[in-house]
């Protein structure tokens, strides 16, 4: 018996499409399942039972725009490839939402652990774990070494006034996701919003850079870099600080809505892993109060859209009740890290 086709996954326009696109790629009658853990755009695993392949589409109903851009991911994703940041071959991408309902790309299927919860990692014991935390550092090191003109990402952003755009784009986000009062959420924008922060030297920003973001084969390498469609040219070090900001989130928040991978024996702490980040690249990272401010603003803003959409029902896939309750801790923890400056 043929099994449902997955929501927002038509598989017959699907296979129309790749049999055009890509021929060979797959054949035969496509199965495909959601694979868990998204709570943004959504991502399957597509099979014809020879081969598997990945697609990915924005979210189904409240879309932010430019939130969930495809062909940002497929575009960034395709221009590492022969660089020193593993990313997964690219097979196609369809700017077209005619044919499924919404822009997609088909991509390699990696073999990696995306690890989320320390429960996971505790089983490798702690020298496996502190190993794959340093790698997890590195990788992003290597992302932010890439120089955009040399492998086509030159305009892939605009650098200058980075930080202040970011301020405003995810107020305006926040502002199109609000379904209810967030205390202090307000206060924490304005405060950035009135800052003159020093801009670091550019680079590509990944935007959502963490361990369950990456996929780590059975001998500790990190094989892909995934989830890239935040990603932009400007202050790589937004990427740190949202890095730090996500190993602090597990003591603030209920580690159902937020991966507490970073609590497990032998993970780098935060210090650690800004030390090891600043010594490896060169950077100054002795003034990230703004950033940290930002990271945790910019946090508590993806969150609440969740929240928006799991209200709404527009969620697929479990663990989304909880997201609405860690909004409010990281907006405080926001706060605090600018009245710390």
């Amino acid at each position: 018996m043929t099994r449902p086709d997955p929501p927002g996954l038509p598989l017959e326009p699907l296979a129309r499409f790749l049999e055009e696109a890509v021929p060979g790629l797959l054949g035969g009658p496509l199965e495909a399942e959601v694979i868990a853990g998204g709570k943004s755009n959504l991502t399957y695993a597509v099979t014809d039972g020879r081969r598997s392949v990945i697609v990915r589409r924005p979210p189904l109903g409240h879309v932010l725009a430019t939130a969930h851009d495809m062909g940002r991911e497929h575009r960034v994703m395709s221009a590492l490839r022969d660089t020193a940041v593993p990313v997964p071959q690219m097979h196609a991408a369809c700017a077209d939402p005619e044919v499924i309902g919404a822009p997609f790309y088909v991509m390699e299927h990696v073999a990696g652990t995306p690890y989320r919860l320390a429960a996971e990692l505790e089983k490798l014991g702690a020298e496996r774990v502190r190993g794959i935390s340093e790698r997890m550092v590195d990788t992003l090191v290597a992302l932010h070494e890439v120089v955009p003109d040399e492998v086509g990402l030159g305009d892939f952003g605009r650098p200058q006034g980075f930080l202040g755009r970011q301020v405003r784009r995810w107020k305006q986000q926040l502002d199109a996701s609000r379904s209810r009062e967030v205390p202090g959420i307000d206060e924490l924008h304005a405060r950035l919003a009135a800052a003159e922060p020093t801009e670091g030297r550019p680079g590509i920003v990944h935007g959502d850079f963490r361990l369950d973001n990456l996929l780590v084969d059975e001998d500790d390498a990190v094989r892909a870099v995934l989830d890239w469609e935040m990603a932009t040219l400007g202050d790589p070090l937004t990427d740190v600080a949202l890095l730090h900001a996500y190993l602090t989130m597990p003591a603030m928040v209920d580690s159902r809505a937020v991966s507490d991978a970073s609590l497990a024996p032998g993970f780098l702490t935060p210090d650690e892993v800004l030390d090891r980040y600043g010594r490896a690249s060169g950077r100054d990272l002795s003034d990230l109060a703004f950033h940290l401010g930002l990271a945790y603003f910019k946090l508590a803003v993806i969150l609440e859209g969740i929240h928006y959409r799991y209200t709404k029902g527009q969620t697929v896939g479990a663990g989304f009740e909880a997201i609405g309750d860690a909004v409010e801790p990281l907006v405080a923890q926001g706060l605090r890290s600018l009245k710390e400056d």
